[in-house]
């Protein structure tokens, strides 16, 4: 069997290749019609692989992951406008960016809860966050894949946010901005 994509340079760690192959035949089948339950844009986000040596290239699988969330969301869209309209796909999209906007609009360093231990810099996390906020507010650019490849530094406690919470909003804002590309 052929590799689905390239592996990293030798005794280097990458993606595990089975459980990536797996997740990816998965896929294929479920946006077929062919497999049970279908997989969702929030499968594909939360979806993880285990790090191994001679893996595959994280780079490239995520951005294959990238492309196969937009491409399920495409496929919802078409399917939820063809049975009602894109009017009211684009007031749904509205109301899930509506359901981010409290959190926006608090003040820089009282977005998040504060990590315990390490977290999230809160200066670098309040900085996407204002971009979200230009984006909303004024139409400054930004696509859901700039938001996803984000990374922040780590701090500690008073000058850190909880990850898991920023990331679960971050994921929101994923669906949203996928929803209006």
């Amino acid at each position: 069997m052929r590799d689905l994509f390239p592996r990293v340079q030798r005794w280097h760690h990458g993606y595990h290749p089975g459980q990536v192959d797996e997740f990816f035949e998965k896929a294929r089948l479920s946006y077929e019609g062919k497999a049970g339950d279908p997989i969702t844009e929030e499968d594909v986000r939360s979806v993880a692989f285990d790090m191994v040596a001679d893996g595959y290239q994280t780079a490239t699988v995520d951005a294959a992951l990238d492309r196969l969330e937009a491409a399920i969301v495409r496929r919802r869209r078409a399917e939820f406008t063809s049975e009602k309209s894109e009017e009211e796909w684009m007031e749904e999209a509205v109301t899930r960016a509506s359901s981010l906007y409290p959190r926006l609009q608090r003040p820089a360093g009282e977005r998040f809860a504060d990590a315990h231990g390490h977290g999230y810099s809160k200066g670098e996390v309040d900085a996407l966050c204002d971009r979200l906020v230009d984006y909303f507010e004024d139409g400054t650019p930004i696509t859901a894949q700039q938001v996803r490849r984000t990374t922040f530094k780590r701090a500690r406690a008073s000058r850190a946010y909880d990850e898991a919470v920023v990331d679960t909003f971050l994921d929101r804002a994923v669906e949203v901005l996928l929803a209006v590309e």
